[in-house]
């Protein structure tokens, strides 16, 4: 026999539903183009359904961003278990965040409406609570930037880290993409070990 659905499961298959169609309509139209009567069309709601859920568009265009971020933090999680060293994390995790930016529509609703829309401050601190996030424990997590402050330096490759995929999006050649990223961060691992190797050595 079939068990009735509870009022949370409802609510959470809804919420669900609508985040799906909502993630969708925005790829494909982008933010500006997508109405509230499209996101409740496609999503077979009514109006007042999807603001019991959200408070506005802009706020369900928030939830759809930071859903995403949070399947770019899982990636990342996922291609860099405790076995790994800290430093082939970070290399691990670095070739992660590229991948996971290479789903469809994923570039823009993070890197290009995300921040046009929410703001820099808004998608600051997404990100600093996701991929960010990731790359700060790992630069830590190995011992780096004993000479430099952590969340600047996170703050920087980060920032590198977008550019990349935002070129991969536009069509620049993967494997060229992919190596320059690499070699930016092998060089900050190496370059770092080398200059504590010669602090250690200066205090002998």
């Amino acid at each position: 026999m079939q068990t009735r659905r509870s009022n949370r499961e409802r609510t959470d298959a809804t919420r669900a539903a609508l985040l799906e169609s909502a993630r969708g309509l925005f790829v494909q139209r982008g933010y500006a183009e997508t109405s509230t009567p499209d996101l409740c069309a496609a999503a077979g709601i009514t109006r007042g359904a999807l603001y019991h859920h959200f408070v506005d568009k802009r706020d369900l265009f928030r939830a759809v961003v930071a859903s995403e971020a949070r399947l770019v933090r899982d990636r990342i999680a996922e291609a860099t278990p405790g076995k790994l060293s800290p430093r082939q994390a970070l290399l691990a995790g670095g070739d992660a965040y590229l991948d996971a930016m290479s789903e469809n529509g994923r570039t823009r609703l993070l890197l290009i409406d995300g921040p046009a829309v929410l703001g820099l401050d808004d998608m600051r601190a997404i990100d600093d609570a996701h991929a960010a996030a990731a790359l700060s424990e790992g630069l830590a997590a190995a011992g780096l930037a004993r000479n430099v402050p952590v969340a600047p330096l996170a703050s920087l490759l980060s920032a590198a880290f977008d550019r990349a995929a935002l070129d991969l999006a536009a069509g620049q050649d993967p494997k060229s993409v992919r190596k320059a990223m690499r070699w930016l961060l092998q060089r900050v691992i190496d370059d770092d070990g080398a200059g504590a190797t010669a602090a250690r050595r200066s205090r002998r």
